[in-house]
């Protein structure tokens, strides 16, 4: 073993940890340095003999946590669990559990009503046709072959037909909305037309000219006939001689 090197010769292990450092550096330090690492040497070793006890303890006595790396100040501060003290009657009875209570079931809203709210309204447009009838006109001639006050039916009225297209605008199924586009006439009316008689009502028999009154029976004035009516002056036969005043068959009577 070689003699340790002085104070100005270097050390002969190269650059690398020391064997003989520790020595030379305890030798240099004052005596109140040496103390102190002493003392520092002396309690990490208490403390590690003390770490080692417990954890030989703790296996001897059954410790539930032998892989427990805590040190010892750990373990002083760790509070002692203590044992659970067997349940009481009073404490069973207030563990079972209580019977549900009845609750009234309150109806969730479905999120489908808000949105439905929410929605935009259906809007349509549609075209509807329909049809209207037009009221025929009347229309009154005077008709001099007819009785006065007479009225006869010449042309029958006919009612016309209008066809009218509208724009019908609904929202969510209900009208707000008509409007006429376009309105045409597909049946004209017919007017009626009513002839009325102007005739005046005469007692002058049509078979003859001039006038024959009408009567039960029309004799020639101053003839054999008993009347009751007569004809003064000679009459012109135009139709039928219902009286025989043509005796003679000339187209004449009473000459």
């Amino acid at each position: 073993m070689q003699p340790p090197p002085g104070p100005g010769h270097p050390l002969p292990y190269g650059p690398g940890p020391q064997p003989s450092a520790a020595p030379n550096w305890f030798r240099r330090a004052s005596p109140g340095r040496r103390a102190a690492v002493i003392v520092g040497s002396v309690l990490l070793s208490f403390l590690l003999l003390c770490c080692a006890g417990t954890a030989i303890v703790g296996a001897l006595t059954g410790d539930p946590d032998p892989k427990s790396t805590a040190t010892a100040a750990d373990e002083a501060q760790r509070p002692i669990a203590a044992a659970p003290a067997e349940p009481t009657p009073d404490a069973l009875a207030e563990a079972q559990p209580a019977e549900p209570a009845l609750s009234t079931p309150v109806p969730s809203t479905s999120s489908a009503a808000p949105s439905r709210a929410a929605s935009a309204p259906v809007v349509r447009v549609t075209t509807v046709t329909e049809r209207s009838a037009i009221r025929h006109g009347s229309r009154t001639v005077k008709d001099a072959s007819l009785a006065e006050g007479k009225r006869v039916v010449r042309t029958k009225g006919v009612d016309g037909v209008r066809t009218l297209t509208y724009q019908v605008t609904t929202t969510d199924g209900v009208q707000t909305g008509k409007k006429l586009v376009t309105s045409t006439v597909t049946k004209q009316p017919v007017t009626e037309v009513v002839a009325v008689g102007t005739k005046k009502k005469s007692n002058c028999d049509p078979n003859y000219s001039p006038c024959v009154p009408i009567a039960s029976d029309v004799d020639c004035a101053g003839g054999s006939g008993n009347g009751p009516a007569y004809v003064n002056g000679v009459v012109k036969v135009i139709g039928e001689d219902i009286y025989d005043l043509d005796r003679d068959n000339d187209g004449y009577g009473c000459d």
